[in-house]
């Protein structure tokens, strides 16, 4: 009930009237049925913008932080995506790990979309990054498709470090379903789960028309690597 509310009622209204969103590929999605949405990672509103534009309800992972914070403000985002139907999970550490997969899986078998952001972070300067393998893992486990989607210029409606929006002209782009049944009963192989996460991020590099970069996002947040520098095609550096 409350997603719905918060689609056409609080929340959908705002955010058409100043992001202006677009969407192309709407029949690339399943009309029923399980299926993975792999998405790039821009801004913390690809998670209100794409759910807005897509028919069907999403389920998306989300970190305990969200559902864990103090005071007013704590309460309503624990209230807020415990109603639009997040999945809770822990990051870090590979119980954390093995929590989200499960937690993804379930949702899956349950015929859900699952929403993902297989760079595992937000973009820390609008490029795309390295995708984390646990998608994959999550395609092979169930036999589900996986859908890239890509999120243009919410960055420019929500910038980093912005709390005010800013007029913009999102789009979302769905691509064709990729089908990985050719590898069915290989999950757990390393090899063929980064083959297919690299198969995806092409995809979405090129839906999205962002510059690849081979390298975490995780890991140039915290400072463990420095990305290259745009158009140089330099390597990226460990940092000491």
């Amino acid at each position: 009930m409350w997603w719905m509310v918060f689609k056409w009622v609080l929340i959908g209204p705002v955010l058409r009237a100043v992001g202006r969103p677009r969407i192309e590929g709407l029949e690339n999605l399943p009309k029923d049925g399980s299926a993975i949405l792999a998405s790039n990672h821009l801004a913390v509103m690809d998670s209100f913008f794409l759910p807005l534009m897509v028919p069907r309800r999403i389920k998306f992972l989300a970190k305990s932080e969200y559902f864990t914070g103090k005071g007013l403000k704590g309460a309503f985002q624990k209230w807020f995506f415990s109603s639009v139907g997040c999945i809770q999970i822990r990051r870090g550490g590979a119980d954390a790990a093995q929590d989200a997969l499960d937690a993804g899986i379930a949702a899956i078998n349950e015929g859900q979309l699952l929403g993902l952001y297989p760079e595992g972070t937000r973009s820390p300067d609008g490029r795309l990054f390295k995708g984390k393998t646990g998608m994959a893992r999550m395609a092979l486990e169930t036999g589900a498709v996986v859908i890239p989607v890509a999120m243009v210029d919410t960055d420019k409606f929500n910038p980093p470090g912005t709390s005010i929006p800013r007029f913009a002209h999102v789009k979302v782009r769905i691509g064709k379903p990729l089908d990985f049944s050719r590898f069915e009963g290989m999950s757990g192989n390393r090899f063929i789960e980064r083959a297919i996460t690299d198969e995806v991020m092409y995809e979405l590099m090129q839906l999205s028309g962002q510059p690849y970069v081979d390298v975490y996002a995780a890991d140039v947040k915290n400072g463990v690597v420095e990305a290259p520098d745009r158009g140089t095609g330099a390597a990226a550096k460990t940092v000491a």
